[in-house]
């Protein structure tokens, strides 16, 4: 059998941390398919459309990120099993990024950061980490690692999810019907969730104008948004209007509708928005090896696989 690996940028990295655990593997690397009859499993990130369709052997596709839309969306994508990278690196990381954008909105750094552009020594008050609420909005496994990162500072954890939830220390809504209390509770808005038809575009103006009305500390400017999720459930427009209205104080993102970011986007020079280049979870070359050929063992072995995406739901 061959693995053949198409992730673009990052292949090579693959290819030499695969060689480094299992020698002996046939590999590929797109777009020196070889004979396609070969090709067993694939690695892939964003491969190119059709590509997996013309491999009559393909028994298994592993993605290399957490995000399957884009795969998804090829309508050639053949039936066989889908699995979706979940890993302690992965999650790690994620969570650490989602705890260190909470802690600057929290400590008010954008406006500390313009201050020392002016070259402005000034004192700001900041609220207790007890007094602002944080939610998530996603309680899969990156969502409830964000929980328990977060939970130990003390913030008033909210969480929202498609069916009913339940996450320590996390007062939880669930569905359609309770996305208006959610809103309404949280100052700081962090946006894990999968991409679906039903999410696509779902961070816009209507839903951000409805953060946080009342109850919010004093001492927090207003809302503030942290997506690092995907850039298809986010309206960047949206998002810059927000900004400029007030509805929206401030922003962290790392995933947006168009990547890498156009140059003429007004979120770069936006003095209260982070903007990060889709590296919130850049998992490691060595974990995304590991748990590719761990799958691909599970699978010939017969036990049961990791993280199996279905189709119907998206994720």
């Amino acid at each position: 059998m061959a693995l053949l690996i198409a992730c673009s940028s990052r292949a090579e990295q693959f290819a030499a941390e695969i060689r480094a655990l299992e020698p002996g593997l046939n590999l590929r690397i797109e777009p020196n398919v070889g004979q396609a009859a070969d090709i067993e499993a694939a690695l892939v990130w964003q491969p190119p459309p059709g590509l997996l369709a013309r491999l009559p052997g393909l028994r298994l596709i592993v993605s290399v990120g957490a995000g399957v839309d884009g795969l998804l969306a090829d309508p050639t994508l053949p039936k066989v099993p889908l699995v979706r990278f979940v890993d302690p690196d992965l999650t790690g990381r994620m969570a650490e990024y989602i705890t260190l954008q909470v802690l600057y909105h929290q400590r008010r750094m954008s406006e500390f950061r313009d201050l020392q552009t002016q070259r402005v020594w000034r004192y700001l008050p900041e609220p207790a980490a007890s007094d602002v609420r944080v939610g998530l909005m996603g309680l899969g496994v990156l969502g409830r690692a964000a929980a328990d990162a977060l939970r130990p500072f003390g913030y008033r954890l909210r969480g929202w999810s498609r069916t009913p939830k339940t996450v320590e220390g996390v007062v939880s809504f669930c569905g359609p019907e309770g996305l208006d209390a959610f809103l309404a509770e949280t100052d700081i808005l962090a946006v894990l969730l999968p991409l679906t038809q039903e999410t696509r575009g779902l961070v816009n103006r209507g839903l951000l104008g409805r953060l946080s009305r009342h109850g919010r500390s004093p001492l927090l400017p207003g809302p503030a948004l942290i997506n690092a999720g995907r850039g298809g459930l986010q309206v960047d427009r949206d998002i810059v209007a927000a900004l400029q209205s007030g509805e929206l104080y401030a922003a962290s993102l790392d995933v947006f509708e168009t990547e890498p970011l156009p140059a003429a986007s007004p979120l770069w020079q936006h003095p209260r928005v982070v903007v990060t280049p889709h590296n919130a979870a850049e998992s490691a070359p060595a974990a995304i090896a590991r748990y590719a050929l761990r799958q691909w063992r599970a699978y010939n072995s017969g036990a049961a696989l990791d993280h199996v995406v279905d189709r119907t739901r998206g994720y």
